[in-house]
C-alpha cells in the first residue's frame, strides 16, 4: 500500500459496538479511524473537518438515521464514500441504502478482514454490498406504501389504537383505517400488527 491511510469516520449509536469496529479497523495499516460519533447528527461537519475518506454509518441512530445522514451527505460530500454496516441485514434497507447513494452495505457479523476489504472497496470507487442481501432485495420489489401509509404503520408498531394514531398524526380515525386497510392488502397480511412488522423487516417504513 502506497500513500496516507483511508481516513474513516465510524458512527453508531452502541459505543461497545463502534469502539470494537474501531479497534479492529485500527489493526489494519492502509486504515485510520479518525473520528467517531453516536448519531448521523453533524456528519457532514465532521467529515469535512476531519478529511475523511470513508463514512461507515449505521442505520438506526437517534436523531439522524444512518440512510438519512448518508442521503445529506452525498449533497454535501459526495467524494466521501459512504458504507453502511449494520445488525438490520433488511432488503428494504438496502434498496434505500442505493437509493441514498451509498457504495456499500454489509451486517455486523461480517468477518473483519471482509469488512477491511469493504472499505478498501468504496473508497476505490467500487462497490461493496452483501450478494445475498442485494438478490434478496431485488426480488423484494419496490416499496409499494405510500408515505402516509408508512406513517400510521409505524404508529401500529407498538399497538396503538385507531383513535391514537389518528390523534398523533391529525387524521379522522375512519381515515386511519383505511391507510391501514390499503397498507395491510399491500403487504399481504391478516393484521395490521402483522402489516407493520412485514413492512419494518423489508426496510419499508
Amino acid at each position: 500500500m502506497s500513500g496516507e491511510p483511508i481516513r474513516v469516520l465510524l458512527a453508531d449509536d452502541q459505543a461497545m459496538i463502534r469502539g470494537g469496529l474501531a479497534a479492529l479497523l485500527d489493526l489494519e495499516t492502509d486504515i485510520s479511524v479518525v473520528c467517531q460519533l453516536d448519531s448521523g447528527a453533524g456528519l457532514a461537519e465532521a467529515v469535512a473537518e476531519h478529511g475523511i475518506d470513508v463514512a461507515i454509518l449505521d442505520i438506526e441512530m437517534p436523531e439522524v438515521d444512518g440512510l438519512a445522514a448518508a442521503a445529506a451527505l452525498r449533497e454535501t460530500r459526495p467524494d466521501c464514500a459512504v458504507l453502511i454496516v449494520t445488525t438490520f441485514g433488511r432488503a428494504g434497507y438496502l434498496r434505500r441504502a442505493l437509493e441514498a447513494g451509498v457504495r456499500g452495505f454489509v451486517v455486523k457479523d461480517t468477518p473483519a478482514e471482509e469488512l477491511a476489504e469493504a472499505v478498501r472497496r468504496v473508497h476505490a470507487g467500487a462497490s461493496a454490498f452483501d450478494p445475498d442481501l442485494l438478490a434478496e432485495s431485488l426480488s423484494a420489489g419496490q416499496n409499494p406504501l405510500t408515505e402516509r401509509e408508512r406513517q400510521v404503520l409505524r404508529c401500529a408498531l407498538d399497538g396503538s389504537p385507531v383513535r391514537q394514531i389518528a390523534k398523533a398524526l391529525f387524521l379522522s380515525p375512519g381515515t386511519v383505517r383505511n391507510h391501514l386497510s390499503a397498507a395491510i392488502g399491500k403487504v399481504q397480511a391478516s393484521t395490521r400488527a402483522e402489516a407493520a412488522v412485514i413492512a419494518r423487516d423489508r426496510g419499508w417504513l
